[in-house]
């Protein structure tokens, strides 16, 4: 099992159960760097490095280039989210600065688009040779072709375990563009709603998709984890 985004601390470290791989998330230049710490620590962590569209600044994504090393898998979370009171300006400006840096070091992107799905793919239509990943997709099901024309993955996480709606959406993807995360210490899938959640609880979406396509936990794990392999070119 893959877990394509978690937050993870030195305590949650040691969370990961049967979880072979984690891929670290970013927020912000601390979160960068501690990802940067922990991957250097840990074999089973692999870093990204971003800006979250909830405290966007330009300067601190001018910092990010700096941080790029060869254990770096990805440029995220990125995006924008309309809630609240927010700058779109200022979010779509720290977007297309992100984008560019995964051009150019040609890293896959973590997209974080919240009431955003419409927009962040306009966006993203005005660039060549990215891909990458909507992360914690929450576009239903008539915005997953939009996603698929860019060429990007669907990441699902532990809501699919209480929210009816997603089962539809799953249904809706592609078997080879959907990858599964645990967005830990958020989003913690049925057993253990309303507690923190862990990397290791990543098995219970696993279990939830197996059902959804019908198929064996073994199968279906196969599948999902060679489309995180191949979307984060992890050996």
């Amino acid at each position: 099992m893959i877990d394509t985004h978690a937050h993870l601390d030195e305590i949650l470290c040691d969370t990961r159960g049967g979880v072979k791989t984690i891929i670290l998330a970013a927020s912000d230049i601390e979160d960068s760097k501690n990802n940067l710490k922990l991957a250097k620590k840990y074999n089973f962590l692999l870093p990204a490095i971003g800006i979250h569209p909830q405290s966007p600044s330009v300067e601190e994504v001018e910092k990010l280039e700096k941080l790029i090393d060869n254990k770096v898998v990805a440029i995220g979370e990125c995006g924008m989210e309309f809630v609240g009171d927010y700058n779109q300006k200022l979010q779509e400006a720290c977007f297309r600065k992100q984008i560019e840096l995964a051009q150019k070091y040609k890293l896959p992107l973590i997209i974080h688009a919240r009431k955003a799905v419409d927009e962040v793919v306009e966006i993203l239509k005005e660039y060549k040779n990215i891909n990458g990943v909507f992360h914690c997709y929450a576009g239903g099901k008539k915005r997953i072709n939009k996603v698929l024309e860019l060429g990007f993955y669907l990441g699902i996480d532990g809501n699919l375990t209480y929210e009816d709606g997603l089962i539809d959406v799953v249904k809706n993807i592609p078997k080879e563009k959907l990858i599964l995360e645990t967005d830990c210490p958020y989003l913690t899938p049925i057993p253990f709603r309303g507690k923190e959640n862990k990397p290791a609880y990543v098995k219970y979406i696993y279990e939830k998709v197996a059902e959804i396509w019908g198929m064996s936990f073994e199968e279906t794990e196969k599948i999902i984890d060679e489309n995180a392999k191949k979307l984060f070119k992890i050996v």
